[in-house]
């Protein structure tokens, strides 16, 4: 019922910066491409890149503003970057994650997992126990196939930190995919017991003892997450999946 990552080999060759931006410039309206252009010439006036963050950002809203996001991400992290903010590296990094699930096309997806990976490398580099950029880390790396990579990133928190729910998610569904079902209902567990209405571990939990053949376990989990979530849509979802158990 849970969505799940499908971690491959890296063999795609990513996007180039300059085919994203110039197809999204086809899709700006006259007036959104002017408002680019008067700031794209701003910036190739200033000389002092001190200046240039600000800019980017403002660059960033209208490109975002436009819906023409991965742009967007790259504008935001280029401020990020000069900013050297830990905090808006990772804001830039999870924003382009996020993008991933979005596109459907796999050499920007490649692009946008790399721009991702050096933007949480270098919040890493600015704070060496930053937690969020280790795991936007680790997540890229299960994306691009270098699991046990991401697992030991995900390990290294949880033993220093054995409540983390970024991780113990994390962690958790791949212990679904690997088949170690007894780990992943053990991490879902514990999630729940500091997060007891995480609707996304409930679910998870729900797989993990669906597959286990434990129906009647993962039926009273699937109608606890109706009551939690009390949407119409999203109740039919459950129900449909419930009715496919019987």
């Amino acid at each position: 019922m849970a969505g799940g990552m499908s971690p491959g080999p890296n063999t795609v060759k990513p996007a180039s910066f300059d085919s994203i931006i110039n197809a999204s410039r086809r899709q700006l309206l006259p007036a959104a491409a002017d408002e680019v252009k008067t700031i794209e010439n701003e910036l190739a006036a200033i000389r002092d890149s001190s200046q240039m963050a600000a800019v980017f950002l403002r660059l960033a809203h209208v490109w975002e503003k436009n819906k023409e996001l991965p742009v967007a991400g790259f504008y935001s992290a280029k401020a990020a970057k000069l900013e050297k903010s830990r905090k808006m590296l990772n804001f830039a990094g999870q924003f382009f994650l996020e993008r991933v699930n979005e596109t459907t096309s796999q050499p920007v997806q490649q692009w946008e997992l790399d721009q991702a990976a050096d933007c949480y490398q270098r919040a890493l580099d600015l704070d060496k126990d930053n937690d969020t950029a280790k795991i936007g880390l680790a997540t890229i790396y299960v994306a691009t196939g270098e699991t046990m990579k991401g697992v030991g990133m995900l390990r290294d928190i949880t033993q220093k930190e054995p409540d983390n729910v970024p991780a113990n998610m994390l962690l958790g569904r791949l212990s679904i995919q690997s088949g170690q079902l007894d780990k992943a209902i053990t991490r879902f567990e514990q999630i729940l017991k500091k997060e007891p209405g995480n609707v996304d571990a409930m679910l998870y939990l729900a797989e993990a003892y669906e597959q286990k053949g434990q129906k009647e376990k993962a039926l009273e989990i699937y109608q606890q997450c109706k009551q939690l979530v009390n949407n119409p849509e999203f109740n039919r979802s459950i129900d449909q999946h419930i009715n496919s158990l019987k």
